[in-house]
């Protein structure tokens, strides 16, 4: 159960690869960030809502050495392709057509606007989190960047806020109106924990993962499609539902200050459409708090229906479930030792998420082998994750 060749080679291994393509035997620094799993709260945090993320062992690594030039030139190890940018008249407007390297020059833009100094440096960057599946590969990147990217001896600023400046960097310069958890996760995450994250504040508390249950991603072998316009569309029919509910719900900004009681009083000032969108999101922000109290007392089965209700409400409500998610839960579900099951992350593809009892992950693998690819023509993945630390420097032997 892995996500391929180098998935379990060790950080120092990777090290040397990267080394050995940056071609110095020069002093070179080394970051990493992780991507993430989402157990619950899905579409809630660009509503100032709330969230269940954690940090997980599949990252980015950036191997670099510094140097005085205003400009980065990065090669991405695992496309063998080589790209760069300048300092100098760094802005959105100046950006050329969409690539990886945009998520590095945006944190760079981000940062400088923050009033943070940045340094030049030349890197070779590889990652173990899949491309397209939902688990934040674009956030993992940016958090690993501003390490890259700080001026040693500086002050850093808090967590919250080096997250908040890599979400800019990707609303304002990639152009994907996304929320805080993702790059919150990467920077925040702690060994063995889920993060509560408070979107709304910036804040955050530690939630401990049973030890009795295992946390397993499958990967429906479907890049999430939830593309810059259909996630925009879904921030602005949110935003469209917090403005008609104001006009009558005086103290109210976002989807965060809508319980239900409030929602259904005022269902008939707001378009269908937008009304479910509501729900789903009022719904939601509900089930992350029970999910934390069942996570705390091992309530299982109060696990299994809080995330089949969260799936169901991204299907019905939210629509940005799909037919390879659907078929990948509804296979989970049926697998004893299966305690909990549900898509994550944007949609349209990508992963779920399973809490899976020790013993049961093997039996769990053989049914995604043997049912997915039948129902749906697609190679699946299934792998064991851990919740570990979040970004930073790591220490390279001398």
């Amino acid at each position: 159960m892995s996500f391929g060749p180098t998935a379990n080679q060790s950080i120092a291994s990777r090290a040397g690869v990267l080394r050995k393509r940056l071609g110095t035997t020069g002093p070179v620094k080394l970051v990493r960030a992780p991507g993430r799993v989402n157990l619950i709260g899905e579409h809630t945090d660009y509503n100032e809502g709330l969230v269940l993320p954690a940090a997980i062992d599949r990252e980015f690594l950036i191997l670099f050495e510094p140097w005085d030039r205003p400009e980065v030139q990065m090669t991405a190890l695992d496309m063998d392709e080589t790209r760069s940018f300048a300092f100098e008249g760094l802005s959105p407007e100046t950006r050329g057509a969409r690539s990886w390297i945009d998520y590095v020059a945006g944190t760079a833009w981000a940062m400088r606007e923050a009033g943070l100094p940045i340094r030049g440096f030349r890197g070779v960057m590889q990652s173990t989190i899949p491309v397209g599946s939902g688990l934040s590969s674009s956030a993992a990147l940016e958090m690993a960047s501003t390490w890259a990217l700080a001026v040693p001896g500086t002050p850093r600023p808090a967590t919250g806020v080096m997250a908040a400046i890599a979400q800019r960097a990707e609303n304002r310069y990639v152009g994907v109106n996304c929320g805080i958890m993702d790059q919150f996760a990467s920077a925040a995450g702690e060994a063995g924990h889920a993060l509560l994250i408070d979107c709304r504040t910036n804040t955050f508390k530690t939630t401990p993962m049973p030890a009795d249950l295992s946390l397993v991603v499958c990967d429906t072998g479907s890049p999430h499609r939830l593309d810059a316009s259909a996630y925009n569309t879904r921030r602005s029919e949110c935003e469209l539902g917090v403005k008609l509910i104001a006009e009558r719900e005086p103290g109210v900004t976002a989807l965060r200050d809508v319980d239900e009681e409030m929602l259904a009083r005022n269902r008939d000032r707001l378009p269908e459409v937008v009304a479910r969108r509501c729900e789903h999101v009022v719904k939601e922000d509900g089930r992350v708090m029970a999910t934390v109290v069942a996570l705390r007392d091992g309530d299982l089965d109060a696990l299994g229906r809080l995330f089949a209700a969260s799936h169901a409400s991204l299907r019905d409500l939210y629509e940005v479930s799909s037919a390879e998610l659907d078929a990948m839960v509804e296979i989970a579900n049926e697998v004893p030792g299966v305690v909990a099951s549900r898509m994550t992350g944007a949609g349209f593809g990508g992963c779920t998420v399973n809490l899976v009892r020790p013993g049961a992950e093997e039996a769990l693998q053989d049914a995604v082998m043997a049912n997915y690819g039948k129902r749906t023509g697609l190679t699946p993945r299934v792998f064991i994750v851990a919740a570990v630390e979040g970004a930073g420097e790591v220490e390279l032997d001398a």
